[in-house]
C-alpha cells in the first residue's frame, strides 16, 4: 500500500475486510514496481497480490473500442470508461488482459474521491450531453468489491447526475453491497455471459451462469436495469443449440422489461495472446479454431462465420424478448449493415444515444 493512500476509505475497507492479511507500506510505487519486476512474477503470481495505490493521470476516456487501427474504424457506441483499478484475479482464457498488462501486482486505485472530483468537472462543463460510463476495462467491475466497496461512492455519486448512467460489467456474483444503495435508476449492472459449457471449460474463478443469473435476479428487485454481454461468441459444437439455450435461459429469468439492451461479439484475439493461451491453458479449443488475421490486427473467425453467429443470436433475442435491443461491439460497418441488415450505418452518437435512452 503507497502511504499517500493510507488514509483513503478505500484502504481502510481492504484492511478491515482482510483481517491478519500481510500489509506492506511502500513510500514510492514506482520503485516497488521495478523492486516486483525484477522477480519476474508470472500472471498468476501477480494476481496473488494486490496493490493499493493513487491513480496520477486521467480516470475517464473513451472506450478504445471504437477505432483501433488506422484505416480500420470499427461501429462505436459512445462509450466512456473509468479505470479505478487493473487486472483481475479471474482466470479467462481468452482474457486480453495477459496480452495488454505489465503489471506484477492487482492494482486498486484508492484515491477514489480525485475520480469522482474528474468526473464531476467533466459531466458539469458539458450539462447538455448524455454519458455511458463503465468500469469494466481493466478489471472486473464488482469481483473485488466485498473488499474495496467502491460501488458505494460510485452508485452514490451517479444517482445525482441527471446526465450520466454509471454500468458495472462483471463475471461474479457480488452484489450485496448493491442491494441497500439509493441508486435513482442511475446504475445498471451488467454480466459478460455464455453458455455453461464455455463459462466451465474457459472461464475459470468466476461465478457460475447459475450465479450470475441469481444476482441478476436479485438487481432487478432492487430495481437496477441489468444488462447482458453476449462476447465473446465462440463457434463450439453445437454452438446453435447452446447459445438458443443460453438466450431462453435469460429470459426466462428476467423480464425483458429489465434488459434494455443486450451486446454481441464474437471471439477475437492480439495474435500473441493466442501464444499466451496455448501455454497457460493447454486444455483450451479456442486456440484451435480458424481465426484469420483481420484489418484492425486481431484474429477473427472468417466474416461469413461471424455475420452468421451475431444474426442468429440476435434474432433469438428479439423472438424472445422484442423491447430488447442488441448491437454488436468491435465489429466494423460492413458486419454491422449485415447484421442489422440495413445499410444505414449509425454514427457513435446515435448509437450510443439510443442505448442510454433505453436504459433509463
Amino acid at each position: 500500500m503507497e502511504e499517500a493512500v493510507a488514509d483513503t476509505s478505500i484502504a481502510s475497507n481492504v484492511l478491515r475486510n482482510l483481517p491478519g492479511v500481510p500489509v506492506r507500506l511502500v513510500p514510492d510505487v514506482d520503485s516497488l514496481v521495478e523492486e516486483s519486476r525484477r522477480f519476474q512474477p508470472s500472471i498468476a503470481q501477480a494476481k496473488r497480490q494486490l496493490l493499493l495505490c493513487r491513480h496520477q493521470g486521467r480516470f475517464f476516456k473513451p472506450c478504445p473500442a471504437g477505432t483501433t487501427r488506422a484505416g480500420h474504424s470499427n461501429v462505436c457506441c459512445n462509450y466512456f470508461v473509468v479505470n479505478y483499478a487493473s487486472n483481475c484475479h479471474m482466470e479467462c482464457s481468452y482474457c486480453y488482459l495477459q496480452s495488454y498488462l505489465n503489471l506484477p501486482q492487482m492494482v486498486v486505485y484508492a484515491n477514489h474521491q480525485d475520480l469522482l472530483d474528474e468526473l464531476d468537472q467533466v459531466f458539469s462543463a458539458s450539462p447538455a450531453s448524455q454519458f455511458r460510463v463503465g468500469t469494466g476495462e481493466l478489471a472486473d467491475s464488482l469481483a473485488l468489491d466485498p473488499l474495496t466497496e467502491y460501488s458505494r461512492p460510485l452508485v452514490e455519486f451517479f444517482a445525482r447526475r441527471r446526465n450520466a448512467v454509471l454500468e458495472f460489467k462483471t463475471k461474479s456474483d457480488c452484489v450485496d453491497l448493491l442491494m441497500d444503495l439509493d441508486h435513482g435508476g442511475r446504475t445498471i449492472v451488467s454480466w459478460s455471459i455464455n453458455p455453461r459449457t464455455v463459462q466451465e471449460a474457459e472461464e475459470h474463478k468466476t461465478a457460475s451462469i447459475e450465479e450470475r443469473l441469481s444476482a441478476a435476479e436479485r438487481c432487478v428487485e432492487a430495481g437496477y436495469p441489468v444488462v447482458f454481454h453476449i462476447d465473446p461468441i465462440v463457434r463450439i459444437a453445437d454452438w446453435e443449440k447452446h447459445y438458443r439455450g443460453l438466450v431462453q435461459e435469460i429470459f426466462q429469468r428476467i423480464p425483458g422489461d429489465s434488459i434494455p439492451y443486450i451486446s454481441l461479439g464474437a471471439l477475437r484475439m492480439a495474435p500473441h495472446l493466442k501464444e499466451i493461451m496455448r501455454e497457460r491453458f493447454p486444455h483450451s479449443s479456442l486456440p484451435l479454431g480458424e481465426l484469420m488475421p483481420t484489418s484492425d490486427g486481431k484474429l477473427r473467425y472468417f466474416k461469413p462465420l461471424r455475420v452468421e453467429m451475431l444474426s442468429k443470436v440476435r434474432s433469438w433475442i428479439e423472438a424472445a424478448s422484442p423491447s430488447t435491443r442488441t448491437y454488436t461491439c468491435m465489429e466494423n460497418a460492413d458486419v454491422w449493415s449485415r447484421v442489422f441488415d440495413s445499410d444505414a450505418i449509425p454514427s457513435e452518437v446515435e448509437v450510443g444515444d439510443r442505448l442510454l435512452q433505453l436504459s433509463l
